[in-house]
This record gives C-alpha cells, structure tokens and sequence, in this order.
C-alpha cells in the first residue's frame, strides 16, 4: 500500500472494531485513565523536584534584592536569598499538610457535652495580598459530642492554615471548618484579632488597628445564650494571672 492508503485501511479498520468490540474499547479508555492517574501520583514531589523548586526560589529572591537597588554579592546579602528562601517555604509549610497527619490520633471518647475553650493562642500568617506578616490571638471553642481534641492539636490545625498565603477572614473560617471536620462537634467558635503590617508599615500606616473576625458554626450560631457565653469567657482576664 502507499501510505495514504494503509492510512484509510487502519481507519476503516478501527471503525469496523469499534462498532463490532464496544465494550473491549470502553475497558481500553478506562484502563487509560488509570494510568493516567498513576502517573499523576508517581509525579509528586521528589527530593530532585523539591530541591529544584528551592533553587528556582533562591534565584528569585536574588532577583528580588537585585530590584530594589541592592547588590546581592556584597557580604551582608550573599547568603540572604538562600535564607529568605527557606523563610518563605516555612512560612507556607501548611500547603504540605493535611489534617489526618496533623491529628496524629489524637481524637479521644469522653463522656461530655461541655465547652471546650483553648484561648490566647498566638498566630502568625502571611497576608496573600501583600507578602506581609500578620500576627494576633486566636480563641477556638467547640462543644463535644463524645469526641474531645488533644489540647495541643487545636493550636497545630491553626498553623495548618496560618502557614499559608492568606486573609484573616478565611482564615479564622477554614480553622472552625477544621475542627467540625475533624470531631463532629455540636458547634465551634472562632475568634481572631490580628495586627496587619500591611496596615501598619505601608498604606494607611495605623499601628493601634487590629481586625477581628468570628466564625460561629453550630449551636454558636443558632443558640445566643452559649455564643454569649464564648464571648464572656475569651473577654475575661486570664484565671491563673
């Protein structure tokens, strides 16, 4: 044959087994769409990937030094995009994590339906509009249903989603979305008050500002008497002071 013509014989061909094997092609497409999705998970990072993306990192911060007029290669800079570079991935380490590793286990059976109030947790996170540090108190409650946290992991599923680029008003929600998620409470509350450097070192400049954002999920939205409560207890000075 010319190759024209094996062309249009393997097409009339496949027309023909097409209509004569439906289900041997419908199990071919499927077959193909697993594999597909195994090579997407046999692509997640390596150490080579990762290493990779820290020098395309560093390179970048050096750009960046570079663009406001500073030499990079004078001694106090050399090493500094290397360090500002791993500052940046700790700062956004929360894109690495996910609940279940955070957790840990530590969800325990206790025969209670009270409040639970971890106050006074100290933030820190990164605001996605201008790359500046925003920092505060967060106050988490929830009310059990046979399911308590360990008190520690309320503060480690706030830095699950401080460590990314962020605003506080998605913050404060995606921790109170979290914790539902993760015991099935009657409600949770979340409160912040943050500081924004992008307030106080550039724009407006208003050092004294803080924001402060809730989130009331549960029986907190629907039952004032016990969002009262919430809010009295986070509002009083410490016991122990």
């Amino acid at each position: 044959f010319r190759r024209g013509n094996m062309s249009g014989a393997l097409s009339a061909g496949l027309e023909d087994y097409k209509r004569e094997h439906p289900d041997c092609l419908e199990d071919s497409a499927t077959a193909n769409e697993q594999s597909a999705l195994v090579a997407t998970k046999r692509s997640s990072p390596t150490a080579i990937a990762r290493q990779q993306s820290s020098d395309k990192l560093t390179a970048a911060c050096r750009t960046i030094l570079e663009c406001v007029g500073e030499d990079p290669d004078r001694e106090g800079l050399v090493k500094t995009p290397e360090r500002m570079a791993k500052a940046l991935k700790f700062f956004t380490s929360g894109y690495e994590q996910e609940l279940k590793d955070v957790l840990n286990g530590a969800v325990f059976t206790v025969d209670t339906d009270d409040m639970v109030i971890v106050r006074d947790i100290d933030v820190f996170s990164m605001c996605e509009h201008h790359l500046v540090p925003f920092f505060g108190k967060l106050h988490v409650a929830y009310i059990p249903k046979g399911k308590v946290l360990g008190l520690s992991k309320v503060a480690r599923i706030a830095e699950i989603f401080c460590r990314r680029l962020q605003v506080q008003e998605r913050l404060t929600r995606e921790i109170a979305v979290a914790i539902e998620e993760a015991i099935d409470p009657s409600g949770v509350a979340v409160v912040m008050e943050c500081s924004h450097m992008c307030m106080v070192m550039r724009g407006v400049q208003k050092v004294s500002a803080n924001t402060v954002t809730s989130s009331m999920r549960g029986v907190f939205r629907e039952d004032p008497r016990t969002r009262k409560e919430f809010i009295d207890l986070i509002s009083r000075t410490q016991f122990y002071k």
